[in-house]
């Protein structure tokens, strides 16, 4: 029987402070760090993905971060395959796997049997149904999604037009809705000596340091950032364009608001993903939970996570 690797996981809602803990936490265990950010992927995305700096990182090993450039596809299946081979890189070193971040899906593809569809893109169909909701709109293919495979529909956003293709692509050239492939949706995985930490903090608390972050945002260059991404020819539709910290400026860069209401607007939009990401880890009962207002430093959360994560991993 293959023997199990280690795997930590770090997870928590944006602006907690997950990254200064877990470099602190990587120098003490001897620990590597694979990003679970599904912004963080794209390069020249930088201030409003909070991405860390060169500097920062304190010589500690990071991996997924800038490997795609903003208009490129990048996929769960895409990201469970590299994290898994860093899992197991690290692993060789002798070394323990930190993987950090608070994208669910990235998450769940690493401690969940998810099933990925391997089908390839068809660019024609694609393009051909772009054009249809160019025409009479997303919520119209979404109708059509919901009428051949309801499940799926329920977990995509009705806005989520790149999703919701995939979703009919997958019907029409496999003849199976996509809620097939994704049956053992919570089954477990069973390869890791698995330990799963998530942060968590008094709710007003978060709030008030996610204001903070957007505003430090801002002062380091956030609509210059965007502007620049733009001006590279990086359109507003696509995805990565669409994320929180990057939509809300292209509103006030094409006018439709002034840049006090964007702000007011992102911080707002930040508070309620906080909100959805801790809804979307309560679901796990492995992860054991650590309320870091309860602590006077990183270095005593850090005391806590190490003695808690000796029960499993041998560190």
């Amino acid at each position: 029987m293959e023997t199990k690797k280690d795997l930590l996981i770090l997870l928590g809602p944006t602006a907690i402070g997950k990254t200064s803990i877990s470099i602190d936490l990587a120098k003490k265990i001897k620990g590597e760090i694979i990003s679970a950010d599904s912004m963080q992927i794209y390069k020249y995305m930088d201030i409003g993905t909070a991405k860390i700096k060169k500097e920062e990182m304190e010589n500690i090993p990071h991996y997924l971060i800038d490997i795609v450039y903003p208009d490129e596809e990048f996929t769960v299946a895409d990201y469970k395959h590299y994290a898994e081979k860093y899992i197991n890189k690290i692993n060789k070193a002798k070394k323990i796997p930190i993987v950090v971040g608070g994208t669910g899906l990235y998450l769940n593809s690493l401690v969940y049997e998810l099933k990925f569809a391997r089908v390839e893109a068809n660019e024609k169909f694609r393009k051909r149904y772009d054009e249809i909701a160019n025409i009479h709109g997303n919520q119209y293919i979404y109708d059509e999604l919901s009428k051949i495979d309801e499940e799926s529909a329920k977990r995509i956003n009705p806005n989520d037009r790149k999703r919701i293709i995939r979703a009919l692509e997958i019907y029409y050239e496999t003849g199976k809705p996509m809620s097939h492939y994704n049956k053992d949706f919570r089954k477990e995985v069973d390869k890791y000596n698995l330990v799963m930490v998530g942060l968590t903090m008094d709710r007003a608390k978060l709030y008030s340091r996610i204001n903070e972050r957007v505003d430090m945002m801002i002062m380091e260059g956030l609509v210059q950032e965007v502007k620049k991404l733009l001006s590279m020819g990086y359109s507003k539709e696509l995805v990565s364009m669409q994320a929180i910290g990057y939509k809300e400026i292209i509103s006030y860069l094409n006018g439709n608001m002034g840049l006090d209401k964007a702000i007011e607007v992102l911080k707002r939009n930040t508070r309620r993903f906080a909100k959805r990401q801790l809804t979307w880890f309560r679901r796990d009962n492995r992860i054991y939970w650590i309320n870091i207002n309860e602590y006077d430093s990183i270095e005593h959360i850090n005391e806590h996570i190490i003695s808690y994560t000796k029960k499993f991993i041998n560190i």
